[in-house]
Order: structure tokens, then sequence, then C-alpha cells
């Protein structure tokens, strides 16, 4: 499928970047590469969340920042963001009349698949230019009742969500098609779905897609999310990937801890 050369990308200032640092909703206008893709975020919306049941304190902002992906993890064509794909304005900013859709398409927008974050956070982002690809990795600190609360949430999507229609901003109707997606064993629980926007066709009978990964795990108290998106198709294993190295280097933060302790 015929792709724009600016298509994986664009620099709004409206834009959350993946460098901005210590609030959930700070946005920074962008500038050519990020140099900081990492961001620590603590949002101040409600109390940080007590230490769990089994004596496990609270994620730091320097274990948050341990626990996140690097641009050698995921390896080349992979490279630090420049910054918010097109596609996010494009596509994701979308309206439905379907109450259960109409919040999946508001928590991909936001990126925030289980909920406005109440503790730390960190974020980093990269950019595939072979691909057109974006992936998006997340480390929070939640309690893991809420982890779980949304979780199951999200398995009831592919049922109640699986095709309706999106109304964007900028790329007309969108058939939406949302199912589920295969996971590695990993983390103490987890939840992935595989989301594709199809455009309306041209007059030479095209159109436009959008494959969107969608994955969050919880890990005792402590989860990870990755989103991961291209115009057509995926990367392969990106998304697998990302999840199984994320859940490593998030244990492995954790166990370097309470090591030091």
């Amino acid at each position: 499928m015929p792709r724009s050369p600016a298509a994986a990308r664009v620099l709004p200032a409206a834009v959350c970047c993946a460098a901005a640092l210590l609030t959930a909703t700070a946005c920074t206008a962008g500038g050519g590469r990020d140099t900081g893709a990492a961001a620590t975020e603590a949002a101040p919306s409600r109390p940080a969340a007590p230490a769990s049941p089994t004596g496990a304190a609270m994620l730091t902002a320097a274990q948050a920042q341990a626990a996140l992906l690097t641009e050698t993890d995921l390896g080349a064509p992979w490279a630090p963001t420049d910054g918010a794909a097109t596609w996010r304005d494009g596509v994701l900013k979308a309206q439905t009349d379907i109450a259960g859709c109409a919040r999946l398409m508001d928590s991909l927008y936001a990126d925030e698949p289980l909920g406005t974050p109440t503790g730390t956070r960190a974020v980093v982002a990269y950019d595939d230019a072979d691909d057109q690809a974006q992936l998006r990795y997340q480390v929070l600190s939640l309690h893991a009742a809420d982890v779980d609360r949304s979780l199951a949430w999200l398995r009831t999507l592919p049922r109640s969500c699986a095709q309706f229609t999106a109304e964007t901003t900028s790329a007309g109707t969108q058939d939406v098609r949302v199912s589920d997606l295969a996971l590695p064993a990993v983390g103490d629980a987890r939840q992935g779905l595989r989301i594709t926007f199809t455009g309306e066709t041209d007059e030479d009978g095209d159109a436009d897609t959008l494959t969107l990964d969608v994955v969050a795990v919880r890990v005792g108290d402590d989860a990870i999310v990755v989103s991961d998106g291209a115009l057509g198709a995926l990367p392969p294993d990106a998304t697998t990937q990302a999840v199984t190295l994320g859940v490593r280097r998030l244990t492995d933060a954790r166990q370097k801890a309470r090591a030091q302790a």
C-alpha cells in the first residue's frame, strides 16, 4: 500500500512527548530528534497507593527508569522517537456512539488502557522508520486490584467491540475491528488486543489501514503497557519481544532494589 514518506511522524506542540517529565499531563513542543525519550511521571490526581499486602515498597522513579526498554533491547531499525506518529491524531482521535467502544478509543488516544496513572510512571517511545511504526512502552505503579479490573475490561472488548465504526477528525470514517492478541505467559496477569482501523476506499478501491497492538501486563503491584502501531503491517514479533523483555527488565529492577534494601 502506498505510503507518504512523512506518514510515520509529526511533532505537534499538543502531543505528549515521551521525554515529558514528572506529570502525566506534561506536554512539550517537538523540535527534532528527542534526545531524552524516557519520562518519569507522578500524577497528583489522588494519593499514591500504599505498599502492597506482601510488604513490597512502591516502585520508585529510579526503579521505573531502570525498567524501561532501551534502543539496544529492541535492535535496529528502532531508534528514539522523533515525535508522535501522524496516525495518533489522524486516526486515534475519533468518536463512536457505542459507549464501551468510545471508552476504548479514548484510552487508545491517551495511551492509558489501564486508566489514568496515579503513581510512578515512566515512558519511552521508539520509531521504526523502515516500517513506519512507533512503539511506546510504559512502566507503572498501580494497585494490583485496579490493574486486574482494567484487564478484565480489556478482555471483554474482542466481543463487545469486535467491529464498529468511528468518526475521526481528519481521516474520515474508520472501520474498527478488535481481536485478542496471543501473548507469552509472562507476569501475573495480562491481556493483549490487536486493533485495526480501515479507512474509506478511494476511487482505485484502496484503503489505508492502521494496525495497533495494545498489551498490558501486571507484575506484582506494578504493570507494563506496550502499544505498537504501524500503517499497514506491524514489524514481526516487535510487540511480543517488547513484552517479554519488559517484564524481565521490571522484575530485575525490583529484585535489585530488594537486594540493596
